[in-house]
């Protein structure tokens, strides 16, 4: 006999559907709002959706999915990190590399300190139940996460370039460095912490960078070669597309079952499989897996912050927590200020630092700069949220007073953090840096008619991916030049390496060959 469905899950899943629409059609209504962004329309829907089921149902619950960790690592955070390398202009990105990974992993170590130290003294003073210092380091890991996907939609890669790129680069590599952190807390017996310990945690931390950096790096080029070889659009770009999108959610299972760090290695893949991958296959297969990767991210970020809204309201933790709102509102303030001054003390110093190895005015971070930076990395969304409740729930759910009060407070400060914070960032940039004053006083329409040398000098200011300025620019002849400019004397010699050994192997733009049936592309110069 045939089994029937589960109805109350197909009513379950028909309902988030229709919520799902429903965000996307009053998002693009409120498109031109200058307050509000998708994630904040989610997040409203969420949390109204919640009030009515909890009317509905006589207070029994607010959600109508339960939180599940592998929904949420296996199947919602690939495309958004994947899509995320996929369209990150990769000249900008690796031009500013140093100063993504000084602030999005040497910050994340400062803001991670910053917040178990401050939990671990502050928290002792209330009544919140039994933590060990696992716990305590777990909270550190938790909100040193930023939420990039908050970010990225606030602010605006034509309008603030620099900016951009910096916040994007740090939000990916500030994920990956918590989710190591986390990772690693748990791995490791830190009740007794010794030099030892510390050394093996340290290592093993370079370790998970390292090698799921150089995974993401690999699954990407096999996928180049395998199309660039196989000419598979010649026959069938149904195949092309779906190798891709295969190969790409391979790399992010392959580093779940190695261990690794799986962010990180589906960010790289998407960074390689669009700088080889994609050139390779035909231009109807780049117009489908271009928008299909944004899709499949888009749909998977309102998702999520959908169900935040509503688990926000989830009566099972408030009426554990009810009995001492005090005790639950002096913990949340707490974890906010921790999260306020945490990213002072990573964004501030480091900028400082940076500022003292650049020689020009215009590549430094000027107040106004590093105040949006500090801003629009106040947010905390689906990363916090997720690896709270790994640590502080069994299935989604939890009767321990304490960890009731630590779940309900990382809901409270994301809510707080994405509304407040998300509200205001939009007037803040505006306010802070005006359109007509982007990057040193360069519009977002002159980019044209601007001289090629001083483009150089403006990193992040080109749209695209094509070489600026064309033979003007200046070209490292010495040690003293590759002290003197570093990042872009390694960008020289990369893509010199690219195109002599790289592309003539992998394929890319430029570098495949004009057979029927196999892919071309105009020249873009």
């Amino acid at each position: 006999m045939a089994l029937e469905p589960d109805q109350t899950s197909v009513d379950s899943i028909t309902l988030f559907v229709a919520l799902l629409c429903s965000c996307i059609v009053i998002g693009h209504l409120l498109e031109k709002n200058r307050w509000f962004n998708e994630s904040i329309t989610a997040l409203a829907i969420g949390l109204c959706s919640g009030i009515i089921i909890l009317l509905t149902t006589e207070g029994k619950r607010s959600h109508i999915l339960v939180f599940n960790e592998e929904l949420f690592f296996i199947y919602l955070l690939p495309p958004i990190i994947f899509n995320a390398g996929f369209q990150v202009k990769k000249k900008q990105f690796f031009r500013n590399f140093a100063m993504i990974i000084l602030f999005g992993a040497v910050g994340t170590l400062i803001s991670f300190v910053i917040v178990s130290i401050g939990t671990m003294q502050l928290f002792k003073k209330l009544d919140i139940g039994f933590l060990d210092i696992g716990d305590y380091l777990a909270l550190g890991a938790i909100f040193s996460a930023t939420d990039s996907v908050c970010t990225l939609q606030v602010l605006n890669q034509d309008e603030t370039p620099l900016l951009y790129s910096i916040v994007f680069g740090e939000g990916v590599v500030n994920d990956a460095t918590s989710i190591v952190l986390f990772n690693a807390i748990q791995k490791f017996d830190l009740s007794h912490i010794t030099s030892r310990i510390f050394i093996e945690f340290i290592g093993n931390f370079l370790y998970f960078f390292i090698t799921s950096t150089l995974l993401g790096v690999g699954v990407g080029l096999i996928s180049a070669y395998i199309i660039k070889k196989l000419y598979i659009g010649r026959h069938s770009t149904d195949r092309e597309v779906a190798l891709m999108i295969l190969m790409a959610y391979l790399s992010y299972m392959m580093a779940e079952l190695f261990n690794l760090s799986s962010i990180l290695t589906v960010f790289f893949c998407g960074i390689v499989m669009s700088h080889y991958t994609w050139h390779n296959v035909t231009e109807s297969s780049r117009i489908t897996t271009k928008h299909a990767f944004a899709t499949l991210s888009f749909i998977s970020e309102i998702f999520i912050f959908l169900y935040v809204g509503m688990d926000a309201l989830d009566i099972e933790k408030w009426k554990v927590v009810s009995k001492s709102p005090g005790t639950s509102a002096g913990v949340s303030s707490i974890l906010l200020g921790l999260v306020l001054v945490g990213r002072a003390a990573s964004v501030f110093p480091l900028s400082f630092i940076s500022n003292l190895f650049k020689r020009s005015e215009s590549d430094k971070f000027t107040l106004k700069q590093q105040v949006t930076i500090w801003w629009a990395g106040l947010m905390r969304g689906s990363v916090s949220v997720a690896l709270a409740y790994n640590q502080f729930t069994r299935s989604g759910h939890t009767q321990l007073r304490g960890n009731s009060i630590m779940i309900t407070s990382t809901i409270t400060v994301v809510l707080f953090s994405t509304v407040v914070f998300g509200l205001m960032t939009k007037p803040l940039i505006r306010l802070l840096l005006p359109s007509k004053h982007l990057c040193g006083g360069v519009s977002s329409g002159s980019f044209d008619s601007f001289p090629s040398k001083l483009m150089t000098d403006l990193p992040l200011i080109a749209n695209g991916d094509a070489e600026v300025g064309g033979n003007n620019i200046p070209r490292p002849t010495s040690l003293r030049m590759l002290l003197a400019t570093p990042t872009r004397t390694v960008h020289y010699y990369w893509r010199k390496f690219d195109d002599s050994v790289m592309r003539p192997m992998f394929g890319g733009r430029g570098f495949v060959p004009h057979v029927p049936g196999s892919p071309t592309e105009p020249l873009l110069h």
